[in-house]
């Protein structure tokens, strides 16, 4: 009988491991994983794929592939204004890191602003009966949570530091001009009770010193005159170079003929945003705490 050639199968190719990747394509294979499964899942894998991590490109990547115009304009902050890398030692990940996986612009960077957590995050002061969460007697659509902090009679005050750069924001582009921070409140009393309001924001540098302030003082809500909320706002621009704070304060004072029926209701807020050539908002971060609740 004749021989049979022999059928061996040859081995198939293996597919090529992300770690044989020259460093220029594993950083683009990188930056279309979302930031934090890269920071999470990626960064540990190896210290090839932790030094991209650690690197400002993939991130750059990330900015780059956002085409609208808020995108392109940070972007363009980003290349001008670059975050110093001698500033990172404070921080476990790099600037731009922290600003891809915080997503500070155009969020509200106030902790618990509707109270879900109680008063976790704030410094609070209570008069009277003091401050409380209750919920919503009316749905508020688009609120982050159906609660609200309302207070009692005499003054009652709440205060709540934020970290501009923690929640994301990298020191060289807070002092790039380009940024506006944007303040909002809201307030308002039960038609059984007047009330004053008193509103001061301040911006602190890196050692909480007052740099720039802002305060208002409405006029009051007097007793059976009306039943609502107001809004308190302002912008902050060109407030030059060191700010790393806004430190939120706000006070009611409710004054009632029946003290157990005494409430009044505040929503604060603050952001920031990105300013185009024209000195326009194009990006915006509001810092406040929580939308407008009325009863």
């Amino acid at each position: 009988m004749g021989a049979r050639p022999s059928r061996r199968r040859l081995p198939a190719d293996s597919p090529m491991a992300l770690d044989a990747l020259p460093p220029e394509l594993l950083v683009q294979v990188l930056s279309h994983v979302p930031p934090r499964a890269l920071i999470t899942r990626c960064r540990p894998v190896c210290r090839a794929w932790r030094d991209v991590v650690d690197g400002p490109t993939v991130w750059l990547l990330q900015l780059a592939r956002d085409r609208s115009a808020e995108g392109r304009a940070l972007y363009a902050v980003a290349q001008r204004c670059p975050p110093n890398s001698e500033d990172e030692e404070e921080f476990p990940l790099c600037a731009l890191a922290r600003y891809c996986l915080r997503a500070p612009l155009g969020r509200n960077l106030i902790f618990n602003s509707c109270g879900e957590q109680g008063f976790r995050g704030w410094e609070v002061e209570h008069g009277g009966n003091g401050w409380a969460v209750e919920k919503n007697i009316t749905l508020v659509p688009g609120a982050p949570s159906q609660t609200c902090f309302v207070t009692s009679f005499e003054w009652c005050f709440k205060r709540q530091l934020v970290d501009l750069v923690m929640e994301g924001v990298w020191q060289e582009l807070l002092d790039s001009a380009q940024i506006e921070i944007c303040v909002a409140d809201w307030w308002g009393a039960r038609e059984n009770c007047g009330c004053i309001y008193r509103l001061r924001v301040r911006l602190l540098d890196v050692y909480e010193n007052e740099v720039v302030k802002f305060s208002a003082s409405p006029n009051p809500v007097l007793q059976w005159t009306e039943r609502g909320c107001r809004q308190v706002s302002h912008v902050f621009t060109n407030f030059g170079k060191g700010i790393r704070y806004v430190s939120f304060e706000q006070g009611i004072y409710l004054k009632s003929w029946n003290k157990e029926e005494a409430e009044a209701e505040s929503d604060p807020s603050v952001s920031q945003s990105n300013r185009g050539e024209q000195h326009t908002p194009i990006l915006s971060t509001p810092i406040f705490s929580s939308l407008p609740l009325c009863r």
